[in-house]
């Protein structure tokens, strides 16, 4: 296998694991009505002036599928609607307590789930390692996702 393929398996492996390991322990500590894409929904959120159709960019769906997800988020207790302070017709999108609850879990778990990385590897090189991956990700939020 060439380095190009072996790099696109490689890192969509370890997203996957990722995703997973966050997930169920975000579950674990009580959020158990959550998937995955919540998290990447409230990585958007919670990085501030997000309206459903910033979400639906974030998320790359349907500014009605955005609208569903948020629907459901509301109705959870997650997220919160407030008037956007230029555009009537918009509202910008913010985390509730329980909605930062679940983040500051997510966050704790990922740092716990990448943790066994950074052992292997050792510090200099696990931050390497992130700096490499800055400079190749796409510009935008950067948060946990479960």
């Amino acid at each position: 296998m060439d380095d190009a393929l072996a790099f696109s398996a490689l890192v969509l492996a370890l997203s996957g694991q990722l995703v997973q390991e966050i997930h169920n322990s975000v579950s674990q500590q009580g959020f158990e009505d959550l998937r995955p894409a919540h998290g990447f929904a409230f990585a958007r959120i919670s990085a501030g002036d997000a309206t459903t159709a910033d979400l639906a960019e974030h998320l790359g769906v349907t500014k009605q599928a955005a609208a569903q997800l948020v629907e459901e988020l509301v109705r959870k207790g997650y997220v919160e609607r407030h008037p956007h302070p230029y555009d009537a017709r918009a509202r910008l999108l913010g985390l509730t307590e329980n909605g930062w609850a679940a983040t500051r879990a997510a966050d704790q778990a990922a740092r716990a789930a990448v943790a066994p990385w950074r052992e292997v590897l050792g510090p200099a090189r696990f931050s390497e390692l992130v700096a490499d991956l800055t400079l190749l990700a796409p510009p935008g939020p950067v948060r946990p996702a479960w």
